[in-house]
């Protein structure tokens, strides 16, 4: 992936990086960075090449978000979402959909999250109602990043009629009866444009579902989860690298001019800033496993997929902690940009699925349960 990686280091270089405050302070869309990622392909980046994508795979996906993230983690976080959607879109969608996508000329996100079922993706409340050749939608999502800049959501409903817990659609924004919510003003990733999204008789046609009625929650298991608990590490690994290099520079240049050293030669401030990069180089460990584990085929692949947000999302919630200690005041500055990775560390914990829920499942899958339902 040479000649991708060095055109991503060009747009973080020249657009991404010197966008990421005012992104940040306005809470504004990164449409530059959108549009410079664009430019250079890397919305087609896992599209296959047979629909004039590049063909490339999650650990490459991932590279992009963890870089992309210790830049600007608005950009990362609607790049991330796009990523997901297109594994599903890649799976089971039309081939026009698919080269839109892998041309650049269609960006996509997920909309699972619902406003009564909240982060149990897996337990939709929203219908699709069949009108023949068409379906009928109806729900009330909550959250949905780039909403009201996406092309289209990867949508999912309860099934039109056959068993299972969910169906899953393509569906434009455009759609007569999709009405997107207000601008996102929020604690982190202030750029994202993660707003309710409300369906009420959107119509689309019964040929925009992806895999079969009903069975949504396999293809979600199948396709958007793996990509996004992967894609979701990278991003919280990319956030602890930026704040841990912040940190070093910090620690090694500032003095106390009384003692007549740097901040470093302090033994609590080398401790914190040794827990900081151990903590990120286990985390950059955990995902190479992870990939390596998906790669392979490896009995535990599924294991170490639902183990590794919840590693990254609490180490990365540890380690920006430890970069506002140790920088003090100065990390309270905004144009050092670590108090702004502090807050978008944040949001990792909480999207679905959640730390705890991810706990759950790797409870249940090291003890021979199953993964969702009753136990009994």
């Amino acid at each position: 992936m040479t000649a991708p990686l060095d055109a991503l280091e060009r747009v973080i270089d020249q657009t991404v990086a010197p966008n990421a405050d005012s992104v940040d302070r306005a809470g504004t869309f990164p449409a530059a960075a959108m549009a410079a990622l664009r430019a250079e392909g890397f919305l087609g980046l896992t599209s296959a090449t047979a629909v004039g994508g590049a063909g490339l795979g999650l650990a490459e996906a991932a590279t992009v978000i963890e870089r992309l993230a210790g830049a600007c983690g608005s950009t990362a976080m609607v790049t991330l979402m796009h990523y997901a959607a297109t594994a599903v879109v890649e799976a089971h969608g039309h081939d026009d959909l698919r080269r839109a996508i892998a041309g650049g000329d269609h960006l996509t996100t997920l909309a699972f999250s619902e406003v009564g079922s909240r982060s149990h993706f897996w337990s939709p409340l929203g219908t699709a109602t069949s009108r023949g050749k068409a379906v009928s939608l109806d729900a009330r999502k909550s959250w949905v990043t780039a909403a009201a800049e996406a092309d289209s959501y990867v949508w999912s409903s309860r099934p039109v009629e056959g068993e299972g817990a969910m169906t899953i659609w393509s569906v434009p924004r455009a759609t007569a009866g999709i009405t997107v919510g207000d601008a996102f003003d929020g604690l982190g990733l202030r750029g994202n444009g993660s707003v309710p999204v409300t369906a009420a008789g959107a119509v689309v046609p019964a040929s925009a579902r992806l895999g079969a009625d009903g069975a949504g929650l396999d293809v979600a298991l199948a396709t958007a989860l793996p990509s996004f608990l992967v894609l979701s590490t990278a991003f919280s690994l990319g956030l602890m690298e930026a704040v841990t290099t912040e940190t070093g520079r910090h620690v090694m240049t500032a003095r106390l001019e009384h003692l007549g050293e740097p901040l470093v030669h302090q033994p609590v401030t080398r401790r914190d800033f040794a827990t900081m990069r151990v903590r990120t180089d286990a985390v950059r460990a955990f995902l190479a496993d992870t990939l390596a584990a998906l790669g392979s085929g490896r009995e535990d692949a599924t294991l170490r997929v639902l183990e590794c947000k919840a590693v990254a999302a609490e180490a990365s919630l540890e380690v920006t902690d430890l970069a506002m200690k140790t920088c003090g005041g100065a990390a309270f500055r905004k144009e050092l940009g670590i108090e702004r990775r502090f807050r978008d560390a944040r949001a990792a914990r909480v999207m679905a699925p959640t730390t705890d829920a991810l706990l759950d499942f790797v409870g249940r899958a090291v003890s021979g349960l199953p993964l969702l339902g009753p136990l009994a």
